[in-house]
């Protein structure tokens, strides 16, 4: 039986910076081209041509071997071993590209002879040919490895501060005309303009914020465009670039000095920080921290007063390089009115007081449920507040101390971004303030005591003037105008018997 004739498609797959885009092309032996970017991976396609299926098709990984060779730079004519693929299965691999170039058994039996280098590096730029074998056929693929590179300047790791150059270029032939640079999507301006024809872009004092995606764009004279694109990482902190931490007086605080990375990412294993402070003329040391797997450094101090107020630096050095943030320590304060003790009564100011202060901050007065344990927010009801509503301003005045103002009151900081710190203060009050009662009042008082006093006097004086008139007889008037006369003895006795059980 005669063996069905095959034919091999070269499908050009066009690669832009490390992506990979399909083309295809029916013509063999016309060279194709691909680009990828150096440390990334590149597909040489050779496809068998989908439109021959047929029972040839079982026979093709039984009979058929591909044999993949690269033209010599200096010498074209000469071809240099690659990777070969036996009938039996055998691979036979070059030692300079070996392991980083492979090709897929499954692949191999759907016809599929294409190429895959993982890493492309730099000098693998260059012509490939495939010679596929079944039976006495041979068809072959020639593909043009084109490679594009984006170097930095220093190289990993990129930390904070320090001066970064990226260059882009690639193994084309053909004059450079200019290089367009993209920073996540958005062009870049290179003294002013959006190109330039060296082809790498210098950055002073690169910080977190140019980390991201940085695409490069280079176009020839021939017209040919090639790009490439590279993640940019940049060790820093996280976090504002100066950062201002707000703690009450006598509560603890903790100063940040944390990573935006894990130094191991890019291959430091030795870290070390310390903290520093300048105050009182003097500079502050703390203990040098080391630390192989962590990225966060923070200062702890257990008990925050005025002194500690001001200026703090965190140092971390990795891989010989330091890096340094600077931050500020602001003391939130409230100081009373009142010295000492404060009397029921008494007329109150609080005020809230903020060391270091931004210009941006302001001030709002709470007050806390002492009997709550986690101190949720009561609205202040004291009869004696200005305003029943929650007191903004950094000064809390109460005119009259009274039982219902006992308790905690609270005193938040807050910024364009919110809360940023608060402080608590206790009130209590010694007892009742001793003063005189107001004259209208006192006199209101009198007045009505001097009112019930005579109006019971005159009672006490009708009482005892009805008591007399009704002892006199009320049937005979007349003998109070009967003259007196001499009685004998006897009857005189008598009459007065009966005037004593009268009067009885």
């Amino acid at each position: 039986m005669r063996p069905m004739p095959l034919l091999l498609f070269l499908t050009l797959l066009a690669v832009n910076a490390g992506s990979i885009l399909p083309g295809a092309a029916e013509v063999e032996n016309r060279g194709q081209k691909v680009w990828a970017r150096e440390g990334s991976s590149a597909l040489l396609p050779c496809y068998l041509s989908p439109r021959k299926h047929g029972k040839g098709r079982k026979q093709l990984s039984e009979r058929t071997s591909v044999l993949w060779k690269r033209h010599g730079a200096s010498a074209p004519q000469d071809l240099h071993v690659v990777l070969e693929v036996e009938y039996s299965g055998l691979r036979k691999t070059a030692l300079p590209m070996r392991p980083r170039v492979s090709v897929l058994d499954s692949a191999l039996r759907n016809g599929n002879f294409s190429l895959c280098i993982n890493p492309v590096r730099s000098d693998d730029a260059g012509l490939y040919e495939a010679q596929v074998f079944y039976n006495k056929e041979i068809r072959s693929c020639r593909v043009e490895l084109g490679v594009v590179t984006v170097k930095l300047s220093p190289a990993r790791p990129v930390v904070e501060n320090e001066p970064l150059l990226l260059s882009c270029n690639s193994s084309h032939h053909a004059r450079l005309m200019e290089t367009c640079w993209f920073h996540n999507g958005h062009p870049v301006l290179t003294s002013g303009a959006s190109c330039s024809m060296h082809g790498a872009f210098y950055i002073h004092r690169p910080t977190v914020s140019d980390s991201g995606s940085w695409h490069c764009q280079l176009r020839y004279a021939d017209n040919e465009i090639v790009s490439a694109t590279h993640n940019l990482q940049i060790l820093g902190f996280d976090g504002p670039t100066n950062p201002v931490v707000y703690a009450a007086a006598g509560s603890a605080a903790d100063l940040p000095c944390t990573l935006n990375h894990l130094p191991s990412a890019f291959g430091i294993h030795v870290v070390k920080a310390h903290w520093s402070r300048f105050a009182g003329g003097h500079l502050q040391n703390w203990s040098i921290l080391q630390n192989q797997s962590n990225r966060s450094f923070p200062l702890h101090l257990p008990v925050v007063g005025l002194g500690d107020a001001g200026r703090y630096s965190c140092a971390v050095t990795v891989d010989n390089k330091m890096l340094r943030r600077d931050m500020t320590l602001a003391v939130i304060t409230v100081t009373p009115g009142i010295q000492g003790p404060v009397s029921e009564g008494s007329h109150l100011l609080l005020t809230c007081s903020l060391t270091h202060p931004q210009g941006h901050e302001h001030f709002q007065w709470k007050r806390l449920s002492s009997a709550s344990a986690d101190k949720k927010l009561t609205v202040a009801t004291s009869h004696n507040l200005k305003d029943s509503r929650v007191q903004t301003g950094p000064t809390l005045e109460i005119p009259q101390v009274s039982q219902k103002d006992v308790g905690i009151w609270e005193c938040s900081v807050y910024g364009p971004e919110g809360r940023l710190g608060a402080v608590e203060y206790g009130l209590q009050i010694t007892g009742a303030h001793v003063s005189s009662p107001p004259t209208i009042f006192s006199g209101q008082v009198t007045f009505g005591l001097m009112l019930t006093l005579i109006f019971l006097l005159m009672v006490c004086v009708l009482a005892l003037g009805m008591q007399k008139r009704a002892r006199l007889p009320a049937s005979f008037p007349a003998l109070e105008r009967i003259v007196a006369v001499t009685l004998p003895k006897e009857m005189e006795e008598n009459q007065k018997e009966t005037n004593q059980q009268t009067e009885c």
